[in-house]
């Protein structure tokens, strides 16, 4: 891809092919845009403030984020990928501490590792491809679209938190001479 923001294909010449751009354009948020985003945040918070949580009916950021790892980890490592599903979601949300905010980072790194593993053995014709996962019949195309969103939601609660109490501000864009705004990170996220 030429531009961060663009969808393109491979040669002026070649046929557009949405579903390859789907995939690409799903690894491209999940590595450039959604990780780093989340390893701010987290650094902002630091160890204590990973786990605060607003009110007893809130998650903490870490909470979001090992409901990311699972949901993901369930929904593309094992329903699209295959792997086996390991998933144990009522402890995703109530632990209330026991992982550092570096640990933490780790932990989101080698999911997103994992992800992006995953999705890259995804070709246009599996789009279609029916899954069950989480006792539902889904196609891979949906499983994808609902971790993308999924993550992006909860990104954004993690982000939030971080204003909120983070100990350092977080900021993802600048003012630049050119007007635009520059990406988080030059190379890809993991």
């Amino acid at each position: 891809m030429s531009e961060p923001h663009m969808i393109s294909s491979a040669s002026a010449h070649a046929p557009f092919d949405a579903g390859q751009a789907f995939v690409d354009r799903s690894r491209h948020y999940l590595r450039v845009d959604l990780l780093p985003r989340l390893v701010l945040a987290i650094e902002s918070l630091g160890d204590h403030g990973i786990w605060q949580r607003a009110n007893d009916r809130s998650n903490s950021a870490a909470n979001y984020c090992l409901h990311l790892a699972g949901n993901a980890r369930q929904w593309i490592v094992g329903g699209v990928g295959g792997a086996p599903d390991i998933r144990n979601r009522p402890a995703e949300f109530a632990a209330t501490d026991g992982l550092t905010a570096t640990a933490l980072i780790h932990t989101m790194r080698t999911t997103f590792a994992e992800i992006d593993d995953a999705l890259a053995g995804v070709t246009p014709s599996m789009l279609a491809e029916s899954r069950r996962i989480q006792g539902r019949e889904t196609s891979v195309f949906d499983a994808i679209f609902h971790v993308i969103e999924h993550m992006a939601m909860h990104t954004g609660q993690v982000i939030l938190q971080a204003k909120a109490w983070g100990a350092t501000p977080i900021q993802f864009y600048g003012n630049t001479p050119d007007g635009l705004a520059p990406r988080l990170f030059d190379g890809d996220g993991i």
